[in-house]
C-alpha cells in the first residue's frame, strides 16, 4: 500500500514564496505564541546569519531570508555545546520562512548548510535574560549512526532469513492441501514480516509484492474465505520467490542513517493507520496481533538507537512507559478482531498508540545527522 511518507509530528510544513515547501522543526509541545521579530536574517553563501540583533530569551520567531541562488538548510545552534534549537530545511532561493525558537541565556549563531558549500557559521549572538530555553538536539554525527545502521541491517537480515523458513512452511501446507495448518503458519509468517519494520515501503517494490496487492493479503483472503488449495498454490509459491528476492536484494538496500530515526515513528504510524482501523484485515481478524508485531519492530529500532537517544532525549522514559502500556493492551486483545472491540477498549488502544506516537515524534529530529564543519 504505497502512501507518501509524512513528516514526524514534531515537524510541520510551512509554505513560503511561490509554493515552496520547507520543513520547520519546532521542538516543543506547548501552544503559547512566539514573539515575532521584524528582523530578516540573511541566508546565503556570503552572508549567513547577518541581521540578527537585539536577541532575547524566551520563545520567539526569527524570519529567515535566503538571498542566495541555492537551497539551504538553516540551523540555530548554541555555540560550545553545538545543540540545535531550531531548524528549517529546504529554504529555496529568494524565499523567506519563520523559525520558532525558545532560547535561554547563552551564545548562539545561525548555521547555514548550502548545496555544494562547506558549512557556514554566522556571527555569535549573546543572549541574556531569565527565561528558560526549550528542548534542543545535540548534534549526532555520521560516525555515531553508522554502527547503529549496521546493527539494524543485520537484525533485518536475520529476520528475513527466519521469514524464508516460515513462508516455505506455509507454502508446504498449501501444497499438501492442509489449509488448517496454513492458517496458523500464515499468521506466524505474517507477524515475522511485520516485526521487520517494513512501514512506508522500506523494502521498495518488495513491500507491495510481499504484503500488499500480492503475497500475504491475497493468501489471507483466500484462507479465510474458503478458497481452494489449488487457487492458493501459485500465490504461496510467488510469496516464497519474493521473500527470497528481498533477501538477495538486502545488500543493495543501504539504510540512510537519517531513515533509522524516522523508522521508529513510521512503523507505529503505519500500524495506527492500517491495523488499528482494521483496513488491512482480509478476514483473519488478526490486525491487533499485527500491530503488536509492529510494536516489536519499533522496540528493536529504539533499542538500537538507545546509545544516541539516552543522553539526548529526556523523555525517553516516557516513550518506554507508553510502549509498555501499548504492548499490554495489544497483547490482551490480540485475538480480537478490531470490529469486535468494545468502545472503551478501542479508546484505550487509540489513546495509548496516539500518546506513544507523540513521544516518538522527536526521535527523527534528535537522530538526524547534522554537519557542523
Amino acid at each position: 500500500m504505497p502512501i507518501p511518507r509524512p513528516f514526524p509530528a514534531a515537524v510541520v510544513l510551512a509554505v513560503v514564496g511561490a509554493a515552496v515547501a520547507v520543513a520547520v522543526w519546532r521542538p516543543w509541545e506547548d501552544t503559547a505564541a512566539a514573539t515575532s521579530s521584524s528582523q530578516e536574517i540573511t541566508v546565503s553563501r556570503s552572508q549567513c546569519g547577518q541581521g540578527w540583533s537585539g536577541a532575547q530569551t524566551g520563545r520567539q520567531q526569527l524570519i529567515l531570508h535566503n538571498t542566495g541562488d541555492a537551497s539551504a538548510e538553516v540551523d540555530l545552534v548554541e555555540l560550545g555545546s553545538n545543540k540545535v534549537y531550531g531548524e528549517v530545511e529546504g529554504l529555496g532561493p529568494n524565499t523567506m520562512a519563520p523559525m520558532d525558537v525558545q532560547l535561554g541565556a547563552g551564545k548562539y549563531a545561525i548555521r547555514c548548510l548550502i548545496e555544494d558549500t562547506s558549512v557556514i557559521t554566522g556571527p555569535a549572538v549573546t543572549i541574556t535574560g531569565d527565561a528558560p530555553g526549550g528542548p534542543a538536539a545535540t548534534a549526532v554525527t555520521k560516525n555515531e549512526m553508522l554502527p547503529l545502521v549496521k546493527q539494524y541491517e543485520a537484525a533485518v537480515a536475520s529476520g528475513v532469513a527466519d521469514l524464508i523458513v516460515k513462508t516455505e512452511k506455509l507454502r508446504s501446507d498449501i501444497d499438501t492441501g492442509n489449509l488448517v495448518a496454513a492458517r496458523n503458519d500464515w499468521l506466524a509468517a505474517h507477524l515475522t514480516y511485520n516485526s521487520l519494520g517494513a512501514a512506508y515501503d522500506a523494502f521498495g517494490d518488495f513491500a507491495d509484492k510481499i504484503d500488499g496487492s500480492g503475497g500475504f493479503h491475497p493468501l489471507e483472503k483466500g484462507l479465510w474465505h474458503n478458497a481452494s488449495a489449488a487457487s492458493l498454490k501459485p500465490i504461496a509459491a510467488q510469496l516464497v520467490v519474493d521473500v527470497r528476492g528481498l533477501q538477495k536484494d538486502l545488500p543493495n538496500e543501504q539504510v540512510d542513517p537519517n531513515d533509522l530515526g524516522l523508522r521508529a515513528h513510521e512503523i507505529m504510524e503505519n500500524a495506527l493507520q492500517f491495523e488499528l482501523t482494521g483496513e488491512n484485515d482480509q478476514g483473519s481478524g488478526t490486525s491487533l496481533a499485527t500491530a503488536l508485531a509492529n510494536l516489536d519492530g519499533t522496540a528493536k529500532v529504539l533499542a538500537i538507537l538507545d546509545p544516541v537517544l539516552k543522553p539526548r532525549y529526556p523523555e525517553l522514559a516516557d516513550v518506554q512507559k507508553w510502549e509498555a502500556r501499548t504492548r499490554t493492551l495489544l497483547a490482551a486483545h490480540r485475538t480480537t478482531p478490531v470490529d469486535k472491540l468494545d468502545q472503551h477498549t478501542r479508546q484505550q488502544l487509540n489513546g495509548a498508540v496516539g500518546e506513544l506516537l507523540e513521544k516518538l515524534a522527536p526521535v527523527a529530529a534528535i537522530c538526524e545527522v547534522r554537519r557542523s564543519s
